[in-house]
C-alpha cells in the first residue's frame, strides 16, 4: 500500500466519521439546560456533567448533579426535544417534549413551563452560560483579556492567511497579481450556503453539512479558477503588469456582477453551527470563551498551511513551480510546460480562496457576492506585507493582519480599525517595500 494511498484511505476514513457525527446545537443546548431549574426549585447546588446530542438529531440530553448546601447530591438528567431539523428549521429552538427519569412531562406541565418559566426567565435561567466556567484556570485580568482578543482573532488570521497564500503563488510565479481571488472566495461562500442546504433538506447532521459544504466550496472555487486562469491570466501573463491588473480587475468585476445575478443581491445565511462556547480561562467574573467553530477553522487553516508547505518543498509540483519561477527558459528546456505549472497553481490558489470562502460563510454565516472585494483587498495587502511572492511569509502576513485588527478592536475605536490598519500597511510598505521575511534581490525572471 503506498503512502498516497494511505493518506486517502485515512482521509475518508476522517470524513466519514465526520458526517456521523451529531453535533451539540448551542440554542437547543442553552433552552435545555433553563428548564433544570424549573424542575429542581429549592435546591441550592447544581453542576452540569454532560450534554450530549439524542440520536434521531431532535434533540439534546443533560446530565447533571444537584442537591442542597452540604448535602450528598445526586445524579438526574433531562432530555428536550425540539420541532424541525437543527440545521435547517428557523424555529429549531421550539421545545416540544421534556423527559426526565420520572417520565416525560405531561401536555400541560409542558404549556406552563414554557410559559411562565421559559418565556420570563429566559437566558436568566441557564445555571451554566459557559460550560466549565467554575473550572477554568485563574489568569491576570491583562493576560485573561489578550488571551481573549487572541482568540477572536483566529477565524481571521485564517481567511487573510489562506488568501494571501493565494496571491503569492501566482505571484510568485509569474510576477503578476490576480485581483480576483476574493471573488472566488465569494464563490467557494455560495457553494458552501448550498452545501449546508443540500444536506439539511436531505437529513444529513451537521458533520454532513459541513462536509458537502467543503468539497463545494472547493470544487465551485477550483472549476472557476482553473476557467480564469486558462481564458484570462494565461492569455495576459506575457503582458506587461498594467494590462495584467486591469484584466484581472474586469475578471472580479464580472464575477461579481455574475454573482449578484445569479444568487441574488441578498444575503444567504446558514445556520449558527459548532457555536456554544466553552471557557478556556477567567480572570474573577471575566471568562475567556472559544466556540469550536474558531477553533476549527484555524485547525483547517494550520493544516493547509502545512500541507501547501509540504507540497511546495518535496513534491515535483513544487520543484516545478520553483524552476518556472527562477527562470522559465531553462525551465523549458529541461521539459517542464510552464503551461501546465500555471494551470495547477491556479488550481492550487482558487481551492485556498475557496476553503477562505468556506471558513467565512461557516463561521460568520454569510460572505456575499461584493464580500470579496475589501477581503481580498485586506489578503493582499497582508501577503505584500509578510513578502509577496513568499508562500510562508504570505501565511505570517495574513496571522499579522488578523492580530493587528483585533489589537486595534481591544484598544482604539472599530469604526476607523480599517482606515487605521491600512495606513499601518502603507507605512511598513513605505519601510519594506518588500515586506517583512520577502527578499530585497529576488524577483521572478520574465521569459
Amino acid at each position: 500500500m503506498t503512502a498516497r494511498f494511505r493518506i486517502a484511505a485515512a482521509a475518508a476514513l476522517l470524513c466519514a466519521l465526520a458526517g456521523c457525527v451529531e453535533v451539540v446545537d448551542a440554542d437547543r443546548a442553552r433552552t435545555c439546560r433553563s428548564v433544570i431549574p424549573a424542575l429542581n426549585l429549592g435546591q441550592d447546588e447544581l453542576e452540569i456533567l454532560r450534554t450530549t446530542a439524542l440520536a434521531p438529531g431532535d434533540g439534546v440530553r443533560i446530565d447533571y448533579r444537584v442537591g442542597p448546601t452540604g448535602r450528598p447530591s445526586r445524579e438526574r438528567f433531562v432530555e428536550c426535544r425540539f420541532a424541525g431539523s437543527a440545521s435547517t428549521s428557523a424555529d429549531r429552538s421550539a421545545l416540544v417534549g421534556v423527559t426526565t427519569e420520572a417520565g416525560p412531562l405531561g401536555e400541560v406541565r409542558l404549556r406552563l413551563l414554557k410559559r411562565f418559566w421559559l418565556e420570563a426567565e429566559g437566558v436568566a435561567a441557564d445555571p451554566e452560560p459557559v460550560g466549565g466556567a467554575t473550572r477554568a484556570r485563574a489568569l491576570p485580568l491583562a493576560l485573561a483579556i489578550g488571551l481573549q482578543h487572541l482568540l477572536l482573532a483566529l477565524p481571521a488570521m485564517a481567511i487573510y492567511g489562506l488568501l494571501a497564500a493565494a496571491y503569492s503563488l501566482i505571484y510568485g510565479l509569474v510576477g503578476r497579481i490576480n485581483l480576483a481571488f476574493g471573488e472566488l472566495a465569494a464563490v467557494g461562500g455560495y457553494a458552501a450556503f448550498l452545501g449546508v442546504l443540500l444536506a439539511g433538506g436531505s437529513g444529513g447532521g451537521m458533520g454532513g453539512s459541513l462536509l458537502l459544504a467543503l468539497a463545494l466550496a472547493l470544487t465551485a472555487a477550483v472549476s472557476y479558477g482553473i476557467a480564469a486562469g486558462r481564458f484570462v491570466f494565461q492569455e495576459l501573463a506575457a503582458q506587461t503588469g498594467q494590462r495584467v491588473l486591469i484584466g484581472t480587475l474586469a475578471l472580479a468585476i464580472v464575477l461579481q456582477e455574475f454573482l449578484r445575478l445569479a444568487q441574488g443581491s441578498k444575503h444567504q445565511w446558514v445556520p449558527p453551527m459548532l457555536n456554544t462556547p466553552h471557557a478556556v480561562a477567567r480572570a474573577g467574573g471575566f471568562v475567556v470563551t472559544v466556540t469550536p467553530m474558531a477553533l476549527g477553522a484555524a485547525l483547517l487553516s494550520l493544516l493547509a498551511a502545512v500541507g501547501l508547505l509540504g507540497l511546495m518543498q518535496a513534491s515535483r509540483f513544487g520543484r516545478s513551480w520553483r524552476a518556472c519561477a527562477d527562470d522559465p527558459g531553462a525551465a523549458a528546456l529541461f521539459g517542464i510546460d510552464r503551461t501546465a505549472v500555471l494551470l495547477k497553481t491556479f488550481a492550487l490558489g482558487s481551492g485556498l480562496a475557496g476553503l477562505a470562502g468556506y471558513v467565512v460563510t461557516i463561521y460568520y454565516g454569510t460572505l456575499g457576492y461584493a464580500g470579496g472585494v475589501v477581503l481580498g483587498l485586506k489578503a493582499l495587502l497582508a501577503a505584500v506585507a509578510g513578502g509577496i511572492g513568499s508562500v510562508a511569509g504570505a501565511f505570517l502576513g495574513g496571522l499579522l493582519l488578523g492580530c493587528a485588527e483585533a489589537l486595534w478592536s481591544a484598544v482604539l475605536p472599530i469604526e476607523y480599525r480599517d482606515l487605521g490598519i491600512f495606513a499601518l500597511l502603507v507605512l511598513l510598505l513605505v519601510a519594506r517595500p518588500y515586506g517583512l521575511w520577502g527578499l530585497a534581490d529576488l524577483q521572478p525572471r520574465r521569459p
